[in-house]
């Protein structure tokens, strides 16, 4: 007998969606239960690095997310005036047989995920989430019903319901940037990610995430959320200071609905990452800011190993929980804390920090599978 028949995953973005296809594929029972009233259309890009490449392959949606994205292998700097500084060959985290870097429209890749969940048999119920649950795995929705499962897990993002349901008393934690995105059309000489630091911002960078787009960020110290005024005004101030095609990006900065603004955050829960049969995976559990670009890759890794797991298994205990830990938590932790690291020596201004070391011993464990 496998250790589940039946799971709830509250949450249908990344982490919950790729758990969701894993086990539904081998024939576990799998409701998500989503609080969205229908799959998201919104956000800017995303940037995925090699070893989020090679979940999504071993998920069976890398045919469509490469057809959606727009691959690369080398990263651009760049100083303000838009001069070329150094081409840097980016590391193959997947492995040879990917490329190093994708970038991809957000609401592309949910929509391919999504479409994957159906496929693999998965029952996704939109504005539905949890009200209250039991450590043993019972529950009562949203809509006012109950139900019980052999396993029940809080992929619903950094503002976890369920961990607040568990009484885990943890929230992100601000790093004090701030991070401005436009979603924008590319210009035909963007092929890859360049990043500027310098300037009138800590960080001016964009990455194309189709043939026809791109999104472009600036970080700077973080303001009140409720205090950022005129978006487009803002961000094409911020732009100013920027050369090259940040020349036509700033020309393009007239949609405040194309623009997002968000804090630097970081969370990480302290091991175990479960309550008897309800566990955290995804941002629920750990956050970064983008500094290393392993967010979305690390949510991934999460619902691989736990499906691994689960689906090896012929018992759900604390063994299985402890063993997830064991292969999760240090590398979790690892890439939290260098994502801090980084943002907060440009915070400090510190002029001497290895960020290439850094970053390199980061790029070398996460090659490597959890």
């Amino acid at each position: 007998m496998p250790a589940i028949e039946n799971v709830l995953i509250v949450g249908g973005g990344t982490a919950g969606s790729a758990l969701a296809i894993l086990l539904a594929r081998a024939g576990v029972g799998v409701d998500v239960a989503e609080i969205e009233p229908a799959p998201t259309t919104l956000g800017s890009g995303i940037t995925l690095q090699g070893n989020a490449l090679r979940v999504l392959r071993d998920l069976g949606v890398w045919e469509q997310v490469s057809a959606a994205g727009f691959a690369f292998d080398l990263l651009g700097l760049r100083t303000p005036d838009g001069g070329l500084l150094a081409e840097i060959p980016d590391a193959r985290m997947g492995g040879p047989d990917l490329p190093a870097t994708l970038g991809m429209n957000r609401p592309d890749l949910a929509a391919v995920l999504a479409a994957a969940v159906r496929e693999a048999g998965a029952r996704v119920r939109y504005g539905l989430t949890v009200d209250a649950l039991a450590t043993d795995g019972r529950v009562r929705l949203s809509d006012g019903t109950s139900a019980e499962y052999d396993l029940v897990v809080g992929a619903d993002g950094i503002r976890s319901h369920v961990r607040g349901l568990l009484g885990i008393d943890v929230a992100p934690e601000p790093n004090g940037m701030g991070i401005w995105r436009v979603h924008t059309r590319r210009p035909k000489q963007v092929e890859r990610t360049d990043l500027v630091y310098g300037g009138p911002c800590f960080i001016a960078g964009y990455c194309p995430t189709s043939q026809d787009t791109m999104y472009a960020y600036l970080v700077e110290k973080a303001r009140p959320r409720d205090a950022v005024g005129d978006k487009c005004a803002h961000m094409r101030a911020l732009a100013e200071g920027y050369g090259g095609v940040w020349d036509e990006i700033r020309a393009d900065i007239t949609d405040p609905e194309r623009i997002n603004y968000t804090w630097f955050e970081s969370l990480l829960l302290d091991r175990p990452w479960n309550r008897g049969r309800v566990v955290l995976i995804g941002d629920a559990a750990h956050a970064c800011p983008p500094t290393l670009a392993q967010g979305v890759a690390q949510c991934l890794e999460d619902a691989a190993v736990l499906a691994e797991l689960l689906l090896a298994a012929d018992r759900l205990d604390q063994d299985l929980f402890d063993t997830f830990m064991d292969r999760r938590h240090a590398r979790v932790r690892a890439v939290v804390e260098a994502s801090v690291r980084l943002a907060r020596w440009q915070l400090d201004g510190v002029r001497d920090a290895d960020v290439p070391g850094l970053m390199g011993r980061i790029a070398a464990m996460v090659t490597e599978r959890p």
